[in-house]
């Protein structure tokens, strides 16, 4: 006499286990892939050649010295410095389309946290805190990439290094955890 399976060891339910766990683990590396990958902006801004002439980040990023948000720049941001460059280029044209639509430019953020962490830029940026400490070399970067394991970790061993007398304070969860 033949002694019964139980009904998890049957053929049909491995291969359902098997293409569960292989769609979920899927999902999880295009997930991971895909936050890793710029998004589309709607004008190619060349970081790098806006740095090399001498542009400081919060003159495109002011929040950042007085808000959680960095915020992107607007058209008058844009146009103020763009309607004198008589260079022609399809970038350009993309940007005076927006004026003359008076139309926000719809950028796409690319650094960002989850809705449970609050991240504030405003006591880095009077702390001294080099943005490319944390947003990487966007001097060399001709589009803001995001940057690869930005998490909690990252953060907590950079707030010990930089200030180990406050990590204490630092490493409170409700310090980004409100």
């Amino acid at each position: 006499m033949q002694v019964k399976k139980p009904w998890w060891q049957s053929g049909g339910v491995r291969i359902a286990l098997a293409l569960v766990l292989l769609i979920l683990f899927g999902g999880a590396v295009s997930g991971i892939y895909l936050s890793q990958i710029p998004p589309e902006q709607p004008i190619a801004f060349p970081h790098k050649t806006h740095v090399a002439l001498g542009a400081q980040c919060t003159y495109c990023h002011p929040a950042a010295a007085w808000g959680p948000n960095a915020g992107l720049p607007g058209i008058s941001k844009c146009w103020g410095c763009h309607q004198q460059v008589q260079k022609k280029s399809p970038e350009l044209e993309k940007l005076a389309g927006y004026v003359q639509r008076n139309e926000p430019i719809p950028w796409v953020p690319v650094a960002i946290q989850p809705d449970f962490v609050k991240f504030n830029h405003q006591p880095h940026v009077q702390a001294g805190i080099a943005c490319e400490t944390c947003h990487g070399p966007v001097s060399q970067m001709t589009v803001a990439l995001p940057q690869p394991r930005q998490n909690m970790g990252w953060c907590l061993d950079c707030h010990q290094r930089m200030r180990p007398n406050d990590f204490v304070r630092l490493s409170d969860c409700a310090t980004c955890h409100y």
